[in-house]
């Protein structure tokens, strides 16, 4: 099998990653503009929904709480004080509670929003991916399967970050093909943004200094590393899977 058709683990995952960005960004404007917007206000605007639309695969499931490194992996681009104001402005509109240690989940009304969210990405995925439904099947059974051996991986290794903090996605039962599609992209996004923090890391960067490096060597030399930390779960694929993966992302609208 040549070259092409054989990836490696670690070159498919630096392949598939835009892949995975622009199904995931295409059905998440897709909503914003489909109703998103409008449910949102309903409910207080950014200010009191943002949070829970970032940490939802979480805090909808029964019982949900992201505690506070998992807060911090998920925003460690952003500034710390920033995310805590933000995270106040959530707790005063009644959509967050935030426990002594740090940790958050949804209140009633919070539990509320992620329903009607819930109900609008259905609507949504199901219109932008229609005619799909074979590769958005396919798509999910994959994503499935990578979820769970990340979720091994991290086990074995004792690693935490976005990805634990956010992974298994919350499917209730029925959950259309659509709406599991979605979040199993945006939870795998996570482990790769993971994989990126610690390629940086590891070559004495902090969140603001690599946001601010320049292409180059030494960019270059951080983007190979971080394909090489997110290929574990795709050595779970065979060389086709990988290929058909790429495939059916590449084909979907968006």
């Amino acid at each position: 099998m040549n070259d092409i058709v054989d990836l490696a683990p670690h070159r498919f995952a630096g392949l598939v990653a835009p892949a995975v960005d622009r199904a995931f960004v295409a059905a998440m404007h897709a909503a914003r503009t489909g109703g998103g917007a409008d449910l949102s206000q309903r409910y207080g605007g950014p200010a009191a929904t943002g949070s829970l639309v970032e940490f939802r695969t979480r805090l909808a499931a029964p019982g949900g709480a992201v505690d506070e490194a998992g807060v911090a992996a998920v925003t460690r681009y952003r500034d710390p004080t920033a995310c805590r104001r933000s995270l106040d402005r959530h707790v005063a509109h009644g959509m967050i509670h935030r426990r002594s240690d740090g940790t958050i989940t949804a209140t009633e009304r919070g539990l509320a929003f992620l329903d009607e969210l819930w109900q609008l990405h259905v609507g949504v995925t199901g219109e932008l991916w229609a005619g799909h439904s074979e590769r958005v099947l396919r798509l999910v059974e994959t994503l499935g399967r990578l979820l769970a051996y990340a979720l091994v991986l991290a086990e074995e290794e004792s690693t935490a970050g976005a990805f634990t903090a956010l992974a298994p996605p919350h499917e209730p039962d029925g959950s259309p093909p659509g709406v599991l599609l979605l979040n199993r992209l945006g939870t795998l996004r996570y482990h790769r943004a993971d994989a990126h923090a610690a390629a940086w890391a590891a070559a004495g960067h902090t969140a603001a200094s690599i946001v601010g490096l320049a292409d180059g060597p030494e960019r270059l030399a951080i983007e190979l590393e971080t394909d090489r930390r997110a290929a574990g779960p795709y050595a779970v694929l065979t060389a086709e899977e990988r290929l058909a993966m790429l495939a059916d992302l590449a084909a979907l609208p968006g």
